[in-house]
């Protein structure tokens, strides 16, 4: 076959010599450049040949029955992974939700606080239950977990670092929720942060705190150092109504009093202790009222202490006395 494209090769040179009128020289120049082509291919093809010969044994090479075999065990190692890992996933789940149960049944723990721990005992487990299910289903594959986590301990050391500040969060909320320190819905008093408000949410990184005026404060666990809980018992309620010193201080007495056994009965529920009437008090500058305490369930400060003094100014006024009104200016 090569000594056929040869000779013809040769026949279209010789053909090209007789266009052209060449002489003896260029037919010697072009029969050598043939030859030296031919050299070339068969080169190639031998290469080729030799290519070809290499793939096909390593093809045959191949233990393709102990291939089979190795995935058909790895895969029913990883099916039994999964299996045994949904099992204690669902098994921990029932036992976190039957310990969350009954401790939901004693009245000494909230419902928020609950939740809370409930939430957080869930998720360390499920993050557990994962990290060692990728660490079984990466060994059973063949992927050196060992040198991995060798390699992972370095830049963990790194990011672990600067996540100091997420720790500290997690740790200050941890014992936040543990200590019993708020609930939702406390009334409290942050003083390093002269932030006061309703607790509306208590996360193991922040809390969140709404103000008398609407703000919501979004407040991380670690910014937290020392909490006034004005929701864990009675609170002091002090009423003062303004007077005018030189009016019947005695008659004014009567009408206060008389105003406190009527809105006692009102909240009798409510009001823990009193209404009781201080006396009188000096605001300053030449300023005086008459002052009443008592001590009120948590949470009712505000909406019992208008509605006391509502009562008052009303009543003193019907009877005529006067209520000043001018600015007080203390120095």
């Amino acid at each position: 076959m090569q000594k056929t494209s040869f000779l013809f090769d040769f026949l279209l040179l010789h053909l090209s010599l007789s266009n052209k009128k060449g002489g003896p020289d260029d037919l010697e120049q072009l029969i050598l450049a043939t030859a030296t082509t031919e050299s070339s291919s068969v080169d190639i093809a031998q290469e080729a040949t030799q290519k070809l010969n290499a793939l096909q044994r390593f093809w045959n090479s191949i233990d393709w029955d102990q291939i089979t075999l190795t995935i058909i065990e790895k895969t029913l190692y990883i099916l039994f992974i999964v299996v045994l890992f949904l099992l204690l996933a669902k098994i921990g789940r029932a036992v976190i939700n039957h310990l969350y149960k009954g401790y939901a049944n004693k009245a000494s723990l909230s419902e928020s606080r609950l939740k809370t721990i409930h939430t957080l005992l869930g998720n360390t487990y499920s993050y557990i239950l994962v990290f060692f299910f990728l660490y079984s289903l990466l060994s059973t594959i063949g992927i050196p977990v060992g040198s991995l986590l060798a390699g992972a301990g370095i830049a963990g050391v790194a990011i672990g670092l600067g996540a100091q500040g997420f720790m500290n969060d997690i740790i200050t909320g941890f014992f936040i929720i543990l200590e019993k320190q708020m609930d939702v819905g406390n009334y409290i008093k942050l003083t390093n942060l002269s932030i006061e408000g309703t607790v509306t949410n208590i996360g193991i990184r922040s809390i969140q705190v709404k103000s008398i005026d609407g703000t919501l404060h979004f407040i991380p666990n670690r910014n937290i150092t020392t909490i006034s809980n004005l929701s864990r018992s009675n609170m002091l309620v002090q009423v003062d109504v303004r007077i005018k010193q030189d009016e019947d201080l005695d008659q004014i007495n009567l009408i206060i009093e008389k105003v406190n056994q009527e809105l006692a009965k009102k909240y009798h529920d409510d009001i823990q202790n009193g209404p009781s009437i201080f006396g009188l008090v000096d605001l300053g500058n030449g300023n005086f009222a008459i002052r009443t305490t008592m001590y009120v369930l948590n949470g009712l400060q505000a909406i019992i202490k208008e509605d006391f003094l509502t009562t008052y100014v009303k009543e003193l006024t019907d009877a005529g006395f006067t209520i000043p009104s001018t600015p007080i200016v203390t120095v």
